[in-house]
């Protein structure tokens, strides 16, 4: 089988966007190997033993977007980056979920590397990162957005630039920079803001 083009990915994401439902069933077959792998990854972060497995986190997406068909999808990279942050918000809600029964604690650890990185075993490392990102939102929702479509959504920094509507040499300077103030959140070192 043939790698779908970008374009018969936007062509479709206009058409199911434009209210043909259909659309999305023949969507979902030319990107489901790119959801899985980014599902994967986000997998590979989680501890071992995860109850809710890729394959899952891929259908909790699907059910999530026949509810959000008019979402203005633009292009591949927009539906992918929309894609990863269901996955972050699931995956959060579902560690969020297990805090509150367990009401464990533990130390954070993150890295925060341009490769995708681990966030840690403990669902208090994921909570954490996501509560600093909602932090760094609401001083710079650029920077957040970098870091949720590169960290989260693996997208490369041209695709990311591509989403953002911004340069690559910005895109590189708000990585580096929110990965600092994030470091600075979770290590309990981030009262100066950004």
């Amino acid at each position: 089988m043939t790698e779908p083009s970008s374009h018969e990915i936007t062509k479709l994401l206009h058409a199911w966007g434009s209210g043909d439902a259909a659309a999305l069933d023949r969507l979902m077959p030319l990107v489901y190997a790119d959801l899985h792998s980014t599902a994967r990854r986000y997998m590979a972060q989680e501890r071992p033993g995860h109850t809710i497995q890729s394959t899952a986190l891929i259908h909790e997406v699907y059910v999530r977007l026949v509810d959000s068909h008019s979402a203005g999808w633009r292009d591949r990279a927009h539906f992918f980056a929309i894609c990863s942050r269901m996955m972050r918000q699931i995956l959060t809600d579902f560690a969020r979920s297990r805090l509150s029964q367990k009401r464990g604690g533990g130390a954070i650890r993150v890295t925060m590397e341009d490769s995708l990185p681990t966030v840690g075993e403990s669902p208090t490392d994921l909570v954490a990162l996501d509560d600093a990102l909602n932090g760094l939102a609401r001083v710079d929702t650029r920077k957040s957005q970098v870091v949720e479509l590169r960290f989260f959504g693996g997208l490369s920094v041209q695709e990311t630039a591509e989403v953002l509507k911004t340069s690559e040499e910005t895109v590189k300077r708000d990585w580096s920079l929110a990965k600092l103030w994030l470091l600075r959140q979770m290590t309990g070192d981030g009262s100066r803001g950004t």
